[in-house]
């Protein structure tokens, strides 16, 4: 007989994506298949190369995400979304379940296991967002969405995941399911992620960035790390219910290429 499965403990676990369950950008591994398929140039790839080497060298500040959100848009505007959906599907096995910390499918299992629903919420992309949130055992995600017109991105975001959007999001997820934000847990790497940390009763710090780790030392907030990504041995059952609203997830999701093209020069 199958396992049953547990009571719902009226609580929520909210992840972020990047540098929390896995390993760097959702997007990183993605820059190869779609150059593959042409959907990126090498001066497309070097062009973007300046916002994300920002993004390294001084770290997820609004400033930084502002710039690299328009250059993702403006970059992605005319892509087929299926196109992108495929591209990830046939790659996200291969590419992905490395990068996943295996201390995170081990956290993500454990509040299964109380009976927690499991939410993941991220600046990227639904296309990619919610496939990696099926895979690490989420039950919900939610993601930026941009805007679609005749199957093709507008370059326009309908919506974006990120920063005090994301304890928004949480907000509304827990009038609608019932959640008691006291008793919820979020998870992050970043300090554009403390409004969501401020909103549940039990924040907790991952591989934070200098800023979030000060001020997780100011308010006595656990920090953990994670260091040991692992392939993933088997499919995670899929999410039991979606609240992305779609999205597109080239817009965010793209955020990495640069950085890829930064580390290792594209040929033509």
């Amino acid at each position: 007989m199958p396992t049953p499965a547990p009571a719902r403990s009226g609580a929520a676990a909210f992840f972020d994506l990047d540098k929390t369950i896995i390993a760097g950008s959702s997007a990183l591994a993605f820059s190869r298949p779609f150059r593959r398929q042409g959907l990126i140039s090498r001066r497309a790839a070097l062009r973007s190369g300046y916002a994300q080497l920002l993004l390294v060298l001084s770290g997820a500040d609004a400033n930084t995400m502002d710039l690299l959100r328009k250059r993702i848009t403006a970059l992605c505007t005319g892509w087929e979304v299926a196109q992108i959906s495929s591209i990830v599907a046939e790659t996200l096995h291969d590419i992905v379940e490395p990068l996943v910390y295996a201390e995170a499918t081990a956290l993500i299992a454990e509040h299964r296991a109380n009976g927690d629903e499991v939410v993941v919420l991220s600046a990227s992309g639904h296309e990619v967002v919610e496939p990696i949130a099926a895979l690490v055992g989420a039950d919900r995600c939610v993601a930026t969405r941009m805007g679609v017109v005749d199957g093709r991105y507008t370059g326009l975001i309908d919506y974006y995941c990120y920063g005090e959007e994301k304890a928004q999001a949480a907000r509304r997820l827990a009038q609608e399911q019932g959640y008691r934000l006291e008793d919820c847990r979020a998870y992050s790497d970043s300090i554009t992620d403390l409004p969501l940390l401020e909103a549940v009763g039990h924040p907790t710090v991952v591989n934070p960035d200098r800023a979030l780790r000060r001020e997780a030392a100011l308010r006595g907030w656990p920090v953990l790390t994670f260091a040991d990504p692992v392939a993933l041995r088997f499919r995670r059952p899929p999410l039991r219910t979606t609240l992305t609203a779609a999205g597109v997830g080239a817009a965010a999701a793209l955020a990495a290429i640069g950085w890829y093209a930064w580390r290792r020069p594209v040929r033509s």
